[in-house]
């Protein structure tokens, strides 16, 4: 087997030696998606519609459809995913015992990604979730490639210099990360070459920035990767790495000044060129956007690293059994006060007014932070000059069409990530990454609460408010009934994430779970989902507490 196939397990495999060493690596699924049957047509249904996070708003007419219980368990289930760390010796010697994971589709196509992944080379696991906007080309070029980023960023020095002396000489060598994916998370073909040659430059630049006996430090690793891919992200599309590669085959990597000046020359590619769509493909991803929250876990050691508004939660479990949520990560929007003053810090008295408005970014963007969006990073010259030598399928793209208002000093966005680092405790029993759809629907006390009872099966009834309506003593009957219900089918879900998923669809203003609601909800056609709520993708991480707890006595004897 090639080289390059044994060390990178994610990327599917082309004639090209770079991308040859890019291979699935990974556990699939234990089911796949179930198909649901097409739900009959029953009157349109009306309800208050919840204001969308990114898009404009809009008054629909509301059409929805009544589904069964089996059709909705199959749009629920249609995207799950778990996976259970081996036992050895009939024993969980992991920290991590498994997770689950699961997406909810508001826009067509869906703009959210998921990633989970083993660190093969190093220690740990890699957990993220990733949330686009502008389409999802941008969030899906980082669910294939930020792991490799981190996962080299964590390298020493002697294993970066055997890792390219191995890919230089063809030798064989064992692959860096092992996917946990669901069939539906995909791989681009297209883009492998391109992926591998600026991964490969970058540990290249990472053996000449380190020394021998180094250990990389974790959070820096973070620091460097993200930074480092949203560069790559910004370069590709400005210089056309791809054209350069195709009429210069023996071009070894070169810094991404010397990569600029060798390409004043190069013309653009036409639509008819078979890598058009790739060149068409680098754009999108760079015109358009993604929040990241990633998960590092490596012992007692949990990272997070976070860029946008996405969250991490930790459920810590009480001495009386209840559950308490403990947040480790800050949102990057306006509600965020540091945020609102870094970003005015950052450019100049005059623009006070104008950089934040309406709680967006420059009044268009709700993340402060963000990979991709190049439009609130390049300068317009740039931006007229790279738009002008694109292929022309780019100018049908309403987005890259216009400058954002008052842009005088980019750039205004960073995809530079808060790091927050937090040792496990035995009380720390499980970690939920949410995308902005979760959270927008659900306080992370009810998350963690709502996860913690599935997962212990023990449900802690807290007294029955109706927030401020009047009910008389049968409809208090009939809530309580209802209630009831409800706990004796809460738990026939088997995944954690598309229980927590049931509850922010289905809840109703008395917290438990209303058929009714969820149906329509999930029957509402394409064009209008997304006016009631976002894309929603989740991971639940599952801790063992008897293998945290012997580790912090280890680490104290």
């Amino acid at each position: 087997m090639p080289v390059a196939s044994q060390l990178f397990r994610g990327w599917p495999r082309t004639k090209a030696l770079a991308s040859s060493i890019l291979l699935p690596s990974q556990h699939q699924s234990h089911s796949a998606p179930v198909p649901h049957q097409a739900p009959p047509r029953h009157p349109s249904l009306s309800w208050r519609p919840q204001p969308p996070s990114r898009g404009y708003r809009v008054t629909p007419r509301l059409h929805s459809y009544t589904l069964t219980p089996p059709q909705v368990n199959s749009i629920l289930k249609a995207n799950e995913y778990s996976f259970k760390v081996p036992e050895f010796d009939g024993k969980n010697v992991s920290l991590v015992m498994g997770f689950d994971s699961n997406q909810l589709p508001a826009n067509a196509p869906i703009e959210d990604r998921r990633s989970i992944a083993t660190c093969l080379q190093t220690r740990g696991m890699l957990m993220a979730v990733f949330d686009g906007h502008a389409g999802c080309a941008c969030a899906q070029a980082l669910s294939e490639r930020l792991f490799y980023y981190i996962a080299v960023s964590l390298l020493d020095h002697e294993t970066l210099c055997e890792l390219d002396a191995a890919v230089e000489a063809g030798r064989a060598l064992s692959p860096i990360l092992q996917w946990h994916k669901h069939p539906n998370d995909y791989f681009s073909r297209e883009a492998q070459s391109l992926y591998y040659n600026s991964l490969r430059t970058y540990w290249q630049e990472l053996i000449d920035l380190s020394s021998p006996g180094e250990i990389p430090d974790t959070k820096e690793a973070l620091l460097n990767a993200f930074k480092r891919l949203d560069n790559d992200l910004s370069l590709e599309a400005q210089v056309g790495l791809l054209a350069v590669l195709l009429l210069y085959p023996g071009l070894t990597p070169l810094s991404s000044r010397h990569l600029a000046l060798r390409l004043t020359a190069v013309p653009p590619l036409q639509v008819g060129d078979p890598n058009a769509y790739l060149h068409y493909w680098v754009l999108r991803v760079a015109f358009s956007g993604a929040t990241a929250c990633v998960a590092h876990i490596d012992g007692s050691d949990l990272y997070i690293a976070n860029t946008g508004d996405g969250r991490a939660v930790l459920g810590v479990q009480e001495e009386d059994g209840s559950f308490t949520a403990h947040t480790l990560s800050n949102d990057h929007n306006a509600q965020n006060e540091d945020e609102v003053a870094r970003i005015r810090a950052e450019h100049p008295p005059s623009e006070k007014k104008t950089v934040i408005r309406q709680d967006r970014l420059l009044g268009l963007l709700m993340p402060f932070r963000a990979f991709g969006d190049v439009k609130f990073k390049w300068s317009i010259e740039l931006q007229k000059r790279v738009l002008e030598s694109g292929p022309d399928q780019l100018h049908e793209n309403e987005h890259t069409k216009f400058i954002p208002p008052n842009y005088h000093t980019p750039p205004y966005l960073t995809a530079e990530p808060e790091i927050t680092h937090h040792r496990l405790r035995p009380q720390d029993r499980f970690l939920v990454i949410g995308s902005d759809g979760l959270w927008e629907t659900l306080h992370r006390q009810e998350v963690v609460r709502i996860v913690g009872e599935y997962l212990t099966g023990v449900q802690q009834h807290q007294p029955l408010t109706v927030g401020g309506y009047k009910v008389t003593l049968g409809q208090m009957q009939g809530l309580l009934e209802e209630r009831k219900a409800h706990t004796s089918s809460a738990f026939e879900d088997q995944n954690a994430a598309t229980h927590l998923m049931r509850h922010a669809v289905g809840n109703n203003e008395f917290g438990t779970v209303d058929h009714e609601r969820l149906s329509k909800m999930l029957s509402l056609p394409e064009e209008l989902a997304r006016m009631y709520r976002d894309d929603i993708t989740i991971i639940v991480a599952q801790f063992n507490p008897h293998v945290i707890g012997a580790q912090r006595l280890e680490k104290q004897s």
